[in-house]
């Protein structure tokens, strides 16, 4: 079967099953100190990360952009658990981060579906290890797949899914285990142009309904800009933290609007100069 389209429209559902993200814990959400990383590969050692440090509040979009190597994927598995720090502190609502956890969600940009399961079924995967009852677990299912505009293809499977459908799949399925943190790794690098332009307006709405956190990387400006509060500006040898600029521009935000190309400007201008101080060195 060929695949299906991506530009479907989003209509919110009117309650949400869960507590609302708004009325959870106290500030910050995730606190890193001094984190350092260091990788052995073989008999020699690389270091990924050195001495990071950041501070990201509740409902926050943060950005983190930068060259190849410089250890933004490395900084964001160390946040979701799935890598530990080799010194420094990693935090989440003050305790430390020890290993994965549901409120710390990754999306890929290589989805992850399981192919067997239909697309209600991806989402609904991780409350079934719950032991959840089954009517329970329909109505967050139901909620879930209607929150990213995919109720008609609810029983359809993975390789009848676009790519922006499958990865809208891929959202829903983190959030439905009432996420906190939603950590997202390039997730829309492999799509094409519309369908990533798409995916960044649902993206924004479902952030703007759930106020969850959100730690994105990506390598293009344009897209740091259009998405983001604050964008974290990562540089190499080792990856380290630059600058955190905080975009001021107001939203819904216009990629043609004078004032939005100022700053896509003056931070491709910022980042070009990283770049080329690290060549010439």
């Amino acid at each position: 079967m060929s695949n299906l389209s991506a530009n479907v429209s989003i209509e919110f559902p009117t309650a949400a099953p869960a507590t609302p993200y708004a009325e959870r814990r106290p500030l910050p959400v995730l606190d890193i100190k001094h984190v350092s990383k260091v990788f052995t590969v073989g008999h020699q050692t690389v270091q990924a990360l050195r001495d990071v440090n950041l501070t990201i509040q509740k409902g926050e979009f943060i950005c983190l952009i930068g060259a190849s190597g410089c250890g933004k994927s490395t900084l964001l598995r160390i946040m979701a658990g799935f890598e530990k720090a080799s010194s420094g502190i990693v935090n989440m609502y003050g305790m430390p981060i020890a290993g994965p956890d549901p409120q710390r969600g990754m999306v890929f940009q290589d989805y992850g579906l399981f192919p067997w399961l239909t697309v209600k079924e991806n989402i609904g995967f991780g409350q079934r290890q719950r032991n959840l009852p089954k009517a329970r677990l329909e109505e967050i299912s139901a909620y879930y797949t209607d929150m990213v505009g995919l109720t008609r293809f609810a029983d359809y499977y993975p390789g009848q899914l676009s790519g922006g459908m499958k990865q809208r799949v891929s959202i829903a399925r983190v959030l439905a285990n009432e996420c906190e943190v939603l950590l997202m790794d390039e997730p829309f690098g492999a799509l094409d142009a519309l369908t990533r332009e798409k995916l960044q307006q649902d993206l924004l709405e479902i952030w703007e309904r759930t106020k969850v956190t959100v730690v994105f990387v990506t390598h293009a400006v344009e897209e740091a800009v259009m998405l983001s509060d604050r964008v974290v500006v990562m540089t190499a040898g080792p990856g380290r933290i630059e600058e955190d600029i905080t975009i001021e521009l107001s939203r819904p935000r216009d990629i043609t609007a004078i004032e939005f190309n100022e700053v896509r400007r003056n931070m491709t201008r910022h980042l070009s100069s990283h770049v080329s101080s690290k060549v010439a060195a």
